[in-house]
């Protein structure tokens, strides 16, 4: 009773200052984004404003709103930011550590160059990365290098777009991948001998679903279509943030690809399994846990995303927008402090929706053990 009284004295210093500088902050956002605080410019900055409660107002104008249509593309350029941004490092990180685990010559200098640009700040990497994508210079300039005309894409300033959509659809898709997921996890979870949660997982999977195609289609954010898409815009930013961080997920793979043990693929090949076959169902399995941990970090970093973007293209360009630029906008310039504190409780659900799951998984693995 002793040794636990004074390890909580202990812990409560911090305690108190994550309950104040984290938490405290976090209820305070939430609750500056239910009222109205800025959208008189004569109350925004006054000693003491006027502030009223307005409930989820703000909220209704960022996703149904007409003026608000720049923070809905820039929902959209996150979401396929995210999506791109994890793929190409996962991918090429994966490609370097096999690389690496073939023990090539030079393979600790190899492993330094892939690891530096982790030392670099993101402003850094976007500094560079700018002057690298000119129109007239850098990448665009080294097929002449062979003979070639120069590239013209312009990487950082494109306004065409990729797969795009009607923001009225939002969510239909939605309703679509969510209920794709639960399904997959009550796949998993039948697998695994967990009946009642594989039961209540594809009932929810299951109705999510029904009501996508059934009902989804009649539901209307908008009185009128809003097209939104992957702006080509970001091509060059996704570039940049690849290169910054695959070092990082190639570490992580290459960890793993050095505790898988010998015996075990020895053994595969012993009884005939080609290569193919063994990465199918002994390496790419045994790299699972740290593919979702890479992944949760990842999500983690694009979402946030603030200071690449800010250094390659600017705050003042639309086509390169993400909820964290604005939001900066809005609330620094605007002084629409409201409805960037209703942004910044948006993206701390998002970034809750990746994390949360992953330490819920992590904390029922360790009770197991």
């Amino acid at each position: 009773m002793r040794e636990r009284f004074l390890a909580f004295l202990v812990l409560l210093p911090s305690l108190v200052l994550v309950g104040i500088f984290v938490y405290g902050f976090i209820g305070q956002t939430i609750y500056v984004s239910l009222t109205d605080w800025g959208k008189d410019p004569s109350q925004a900055l006054a000693l003491k404003p006027t502030i009223r409660l307005i409930g989820l107002d703000n909220y209704k104008d960022l996703f149904t709103g007409y003026v608000d249509t720049r923070f809905r593309q820039s929902l959209v350029n996150n979401i396929f930011f995210t999506l791109f941004f994890m793929a190409g490092s996962l991918g090429l990180g994966l490609a370097l550590a096999i690389a690496l685990d073939r023990s090539p010559k030079g393979e600790g200098f190899f492993r330094t160059v892939f690891l530096f640009p982790m030392a670099l700040s993101f402003i850094v990497t976007g500094t560079i990365w700018r002057w690298m994508l000119q129109p007239k210079g850098g990448i665009n300039v080294l097929p002449t290098l062979v003979g070639l005309p120069p590239l013209s894409f312009p990487w950082l300033t494109s306004r065409d777009q990729a797969f795009r959509f009607d923001w009225n659809h939002l969510p239909l898709y939605t309703a679509l991948v969510v209920g794709g997921i639960l399904l997959l996890l009550a796949f998993s979870a039948y697998k695994g001998g967990e009946g009642r949660r594989a039961f209540w997982a594809s009932l929810s999977g299951g109705l999510l679903v029904f009501w996508a195609v059934f009902l989804g289609p009649k539901v209307q954010l908008l009185p009128y279509p809003e097209p939104h898409g992957f702006s080509l815009a970001l091509l060059g930013v996704i570039l940049a943030a690849v290169w910054q961080i695959s070092g990082y997920t190639m570490a992580l793979y290459l960890a793993g690809l050095r505790g898988i043990p010998v015996e075990l693929l020895e053994a595969a090949r012993v009884d005939g399994a080609t290569e193919a076959q063994i990465y199918r169902r002994i390496i790419l399995p045994w790299l699972a846990p740290i593919t979702l941990s890479a992944m949760i970090v990842l999500g983690h970093i694009s979402l946030k995303i603030f200071d690449l973007i800010f250094a390659m293209a600017g705050l003042d360009y639309s086509p390169t927008d993400v909820p964290a630029i604005y939001m900066y906008l809005l609330a620094f310039r605007g002084n629409q402090f409201a409805k960037g504190a209703a942004i910044g409780a948006i993206l701390l659900l998002l970034v809750a929706l990746v994390v949360v799951p992953y330490l819920y998984r992590q904390l029922r693995t360790e009770v197991r053990r």
